[in-house]
């Protein structure tokens, strides 16, 4: 087992990896209060919520919220929906929120847990490669809105983050894809050596070789500790996890239905990879090297077909504007990106037609 801690004074808190650790649950999480509520959802029940279950206290009151699967689920009807339960069930402010399942059940269940009751315990299960690498780390929680991804949110730390990698053996092979899209954004973003190894690994990763994949999450978390450790809140640095997120957001707003996650933000990626190109600010070779890692983990690397008012606009929601202005997580190489205010719309929009899709 491994243990990486994310240095945040009295908001720190320990993320545990290893195999088969929710049956350890009892010596990871000594403090866990009388009431608990897991959220999860049918598909992640169905494998791990007995399992967790047995591993509670037998003293605690548990009740268990399953919301339906898919990004849809993160609304706030599923919000409120929980929070009649929680108040239906008399709890307190001493409970904790147990989240068990992927990305969707962690962003709901610590927004939950940020304004239950103005904040209790909350503590990531992530059984999704794509969470245990990126959502459940750092407090971001949040909740969709019609007119965008996460407009409704809150900063709020996990107690722990409890990452048992022999989830990821019951994963479609889409979605462990989509939780690699992620992995190889901390070697673009931050570190090469690791996207080197990422390129010399990629088959073992590919067979999800135990050793391989632990090496994997733990230094994508450790990448994902040091950056929310400097910046908890997203002033600066942390805005750099977002590479390719702004088009990708866009992406998953008008095919949420067929685009996932990992997939949107491997396309983004490489839109924001040829907008540097063109401006002769990345050099083909790194480009192509972003490109072949993502098709090499069968990740898209072509943008959906979407009108330039289509992009605009969704754009324009995304947090990172700034009066009125589009910002951008720009890689300069492999290793190192940049947080910047681009005015330049034709050469985005340049950028994005480059690598869209001419037919789906």
């Amino acid at each position: 087992m491994h243990r990486i801690d994310v240095g945040l004074a009295e908001r720190s808190y320990p993320i545990h990896i290893g195999r088969q650790l929710f049956t350890s649950l009892p010596t990871l999480l000594t403090d866990l209060p009388g009431q608990l509520c897991i959220i999860t959802n049918a598909t992640i029940a169905a494998h791990y919520l007995k399992p967790l279950q047995a591993a509670l206290p037998e003293s605690a009151t548990v009740i268990v919220h399953e919301i339906a699967d898919g990004e849809h689920a993160k609304s706030i009807s599923s919000y409120g929906e929980i929070m009649d339960a929680l108040i239906a069930a008399s709890f307190n402010r001493d409970c904790a929120i147990l989240a068990l399942g992927g990305g969707v059940v962690g962003d709901l269940a610590g927004f939950v847990a940020a304004t239950f009751q103005r904040g209790v315990d909350f503590y990531q299960l992530p059984t999704t490669l794509l969470a245990q690498v990126d959502s459940s780390v750092g407090g971001k929680n949040a909740i969709n809105h019609p007119g965008g991804k996460n407009l409704i949110g809150a900063f709020y730390q996990p107690r722990a983050v409890v990452i048992s990698t022999d989830c990821l053996t019951t994963l479609t092979t889409r979605d462990y894809a989509c939780g690699l899209a992620e992995v190889v954004k901390y070697g673009i973003i931050y570190d090469a050596q690791f996207f080197a190894w990422l390129e010399q690994n990629a088959a073992a990763l590919n067979a999800r070789e135990p050793e391989a994949l632990a090496y994997a999450i733990c230094r994508s978390c450790e990448i994902k500790a040091e950056i929310v450790a400097a910046d908890e809140r997203e002033q600066g640095q942390r805005a750099l996890l977002n590479l390719g997120h702004t088009f990708g957001h866009a992406i998953e707003a008008e095919y949420y239905t067929s685009w996932h996650h990992g997939e949107a933000v491997a396309a983004g990626t490489v839109v924001a990879a040829q907008y540097m190109l063109q401006h002769d600010e990345l050099t083909s070779a790194d480009y192509q090297r972003i490109l072949a890692l993502l098709q090499t983990f069968g990740l898209p690397v072509r943008a959906p077909q979407l009108t330039e008012a289509k992009w605009q606009q969704r754009m324009q929601r995304d947090k990172k504007v700034q009066a009125g202005r589009l910002r951008f997580i720009l890689p300069t190489r492999i290793g190192h990106a940049e947080l910047r205010t681009v005015t330049d719309w034709p050469g985005v929009w340049q950028a994005i037609r480059a690598v869209t899709e001419t037919t789906r």
